[in-house]
Formats: structure tokens, sequence, C-alpha cells
């Protein structure tokens, strides 16, 4: 049966396209479903940032991940430009690159203005690899371990502490190890009691949390940081969530801080920055109705203003820390289709040639998607299928009842808004390379991230000499 709109209106992969994109608009990538480059050419053919779809698999192979530079440029843009409307302080946007953290995608932020937000050595060794200054990286992470904090402390950049253990650890290093350096900058992270709507696995805020000092030891925190002349401690830092719709929990965040920068002032503690994190949502699927960018912020920058009036306060240097609301609409992932199997009157499965090795959410998070076919944007949606991946497992499901034309072998279907947490989470399961991916921009694609082989997924192999034996036999 055809799926039509209540007018009548047969739907089509074109209902997809973003609805309020041209040259005089400035959509909030965060509030569509495609890339702000989305267009349909040739009638049936979806194009991203210039680039035929089809085109592209042709050339780089499936799965790949397809980003839109002009998307995430946009989102960038609004964060930055909507904290120097709103806020009449000093701001500083970072990107949460757990969402994806690769060179180019560092790089693209960066050009923008962005400072990076990194949870590991690794991704602060790939931020600064691709030119971020290091005044303008902050390290994250409940468990840094010493490696990860000796290389933070030389790099330069700023240290959120998460906890006594790594508060009493960095005095230690710094004591002993360089006291000819200049003193790390690092923030205190806390946990607000906040809670929010969203998955119990993202949620970061409530006091139930691996995250952040404990709000009841203010007293002994700053009265320990206080006294430590090896530190420079700059900032507070606080994180409800991700995947956030509502404003309500980020204004209680905001006013809840400004009352900690009251709180550490009596201590002595000059505290100059505050970290509201990120969080905002996005759409995932029609039903989705997330704040826009400038909505958000401008909601944070009112309650840390009206805060600071009311408690004779200095305004703080602001910092938000935004990840899947920059990155994931910028990107879709494109798959060759396979295989499908038909139960009458139960399900129809339809295969693709990747699945949770390269987008681990739904069988995480049960997170849920919307696909299009990208050579058939035009036909009617006639189909109600599921879109199984390729590997071993039951629950390598990527979309239940996906509405889609009828699909061939060979047709290249789209998942979109899959730049956060898909090729962060990727995994080599069942021995699966990982994809490609490129960035595409007025017509012109570049690769980004190179496809694994099969010799990548051995290179850290190591066969120990008595097994290289061609027989080796059974012990009896």
């Amino acid at each position: 049966m055809v799926s039509t709109h209540p007018t009548g209106v047969q739907h089509t992969g074109s209902q997809y396209l973003p609805q309020k994109y041209d040259t005089n608009a400035n959509p909030s990538p965060n509030q569509e479903l495609l890339p702000l480059t989305a267009r349909v050419h040739n009638h049936d053919l979806l194009e991203i940032g210039g680039c035929d779809v089809t085109t592209l698999v042709e050339q780089f192979g499936s799965p790949l991940y397809i980003l839109d530079e002009e998307t995430l440029r946009s989102a960038c843009q609004q964060y930055r430009d909507a904290f120097k409307q709103y806020y009449k302080g000093e701001s500083q946007v970072l990107y949460a690159s757990k969402a994806w953290n690769c060179l180019a995608v560092c790089a693209i932020a960066a050009s923008v203005g962005l400072g990076i937000d990194v949870a590991s050595g690794g991704e602060l060794y790939t931020a600064l690899q691709a030119g971020v200054s290091a005044d303008k990286i902050y390290l994250h992470n409940n468990n840094k371990s010493r490696e990860e904090l000796i290389f933070a402390i030389e790099s330069g950049c700023t240290i959120v502490v998460d906890n006594w253990h790594e508060l009493r650890t960095i005095v230690e290093i710094v004591e002993k190890l360089y006291t000819t350096l200049q003193k790390p900058r690092i923030m205190l992270r806390l946990t607000p009691g906040i809670e929010c709507h969203t998955h119990e696995y993202i949620r970061t805020g409530q006091l139930d949390s691996k995250f952040g000092f404990d709000p009841n030891q203010l007293d002994e925190l700053f009265t320990f940081v206080s006294k430590q002349s090896a530190l420079n401690c700059v900032g507070l830092h606080s994180h409800i969530g991700s995947q956030i719709f509502e404003r309500q929990p980020h204004r209680d965040l905001a006013a809840v801080m400004v009352q900690w920068l009251r709180d550490a002032a009596k201590y002595g503690l000059n505290i100059t920055e505050l970290n509201v994190g990120g969080g905002l949502g996005i759409k995932y699927t029609e039903s989705d109705d997330p704040p826009s960018i400038e909505e958000w912020v401008k909601a944070i920058c009112e309650v840390i203003q009206e805060a600071c009036a009311a408690e004779n306060l200095p305004l703080p240097k602001l910092l938000s820390e935004p990840g899947r609301s920059l990155i994931a609409t910028a990107c879709v992932t494109a798959y060759t289709i396979g295989s499908s199997k038909v139960i009458p009157e139960i399900r129809t499965y339809v295969a693709i040639d990747g699945g949770m090795s390269d987008n681990p959410r739904p069988i995480t998070y049960q997170s849920v998607y919307r696909a299009v076919v990208a050579n058939k944007m035009s036909s009617p949606l006639t189909q109600t299928v599921t879109i199984a991946g390729k590997h071993c497992e039951s629950g390598d499901i990527l979309i239940k009842n996906a509405l889609l034309p009828k699909t061939e072998p060979g047709d290249i279907l789209v998942v979109m808004g899959t730049g956060a947490y898909n090729y962060s989470m990727a995994s080599n399961y069942n021995r699966l390379p990982r994809p490609a991916a490129v960035v595409v921009t007025n017509g012109e694609a570049n690769l980004i991230l190179q496809r694994e082989t099969y010799q990548d997924l051995i290179r850290q192999d190591r066969l120990p000499e008595r097994l290289k034996s061609q027989e080796l036999g059974v012990k009896s």
C-alpha cells in the first residue's frame, strides 16, 4: 500500500529535504533531517554538497560516511555568533570532539573559531596535530591516566578535573616533575544534581553519576584547591547530558553554576570561566522538535547574566561544548542494499553492507533513524521494511519499520544524522574494516578517513612462533 500524506499526496524521499533552506535563510542544522545542501537532481538522485551520492559510492565504496562541510560550518558559526549576540561578556564555543574526532573535523571547527573539547590523550593528540592551539583545548575524562595528565600539562591545554584522585595526582606531578613550568590551568567539574529527559546512558548531571565532584563536598574541595600553589584554577564545569530538547534544565544548570561561582570567591578562588556543557538535541525523526541553536544559546546567556547581576558578580568567560548538534546532521552514511527476506504477514528484512560496526547506537541506545534511497528519491514509498545489518548478531538492526520505495540489490540506502557517535564508536566486529569518510563541498569530495583493509585488521596481531607451524596437530 502506498503511504500518503493526509492531503492524499504520496510520500517520497524528497519529503526529508531541508524545507527552509534558501540563499537568504539561516536554518538551524539540528532542526533538519538531511544536511543543508541536500538536493534532488535528475529527478531521482540525492545530491549533498554538490556531489551525487551514488557517484560517491562508485568512487569511494560503501559503507561511506559523507560529511557536508557547509552544514558543519553553519552550525559552528551559529553557536559562535549567538553567544556574541546574547552574551555581554567573553565567550568560547568548544566542539565536543568525542562525537567525531578526526583531523579534518577538528580543523574545520577550529577554522570557524571554535576550541576543542577532548576526552582522552588520543583525542588531544589529534586536535594538536590538526593545528588547534593548546589554549583552546580542554581535556575531560573521569579517569585520566598519569600519562594523559603529563601529556596535557606539557601541551598547555586546560584540564577539567573530575575527582579527588585526579586532583591530587596533578598536584603531585607538578610539584615533583614540573616545578619550573607554568602552572597548569584547571577547571573543576561538579555534578549539579539536575535530571533531564534523555536516555539514561547519556544523562550525566544527576547526583548518581560517575562524573564530577559531589556538590556536597564544595567546602572541602574549594579549601583544598585554594591552598595549592601549583595549580591555576580558572573555572567551573558542569554538564547534564545529551540529546536534550528541554531548555529548563539548562536554565537551572546555569543558575546553579553562578551560585558555585559566588561560593568559590569566598575561598579566595579567582574563577573567571564557567563551562555549561552542551547537550542540545537534534532532529532524528519527523516528530523530534529540538530548540534551535540560537534559542538554546539565548536561554543560557540570559540566565547567566541575570544570576550574575543578582549576585553582583562580574560576568565570567562563558564556555559551552556542543557536539551532536554541531556534527550529527552534517553527515549521512551511504550503504549498498544486498539481500532481502520476506516473512509473509510478519516482516520484510532488507540487508545492507554495514550495520552495528559503523553505527552501534541502535543496538546500544535503541536510537531511531530515518533513511532514503539515494537513487530513488522521487519514487513513492510503498514498502515498510526492517533495515538489517550484515553482522552475525540478531540485534544488528539499524531501522525498524522504515518506509521506502521498492528496493533492489545495488540500490544506495542513505541513513541520516550519522555524524555523532557513529565513526567515533565504530568497531571491527566480525572483522569488518571500518568505512571511509569524505567531506563534500561545492561539488568536490575529499577523503578524510581512509577505508580500512584486511591487512589493517591484522596489523596489531602477533602470532607466537610455536603457532606458526603449518601442521600443529592435536595432542592426545
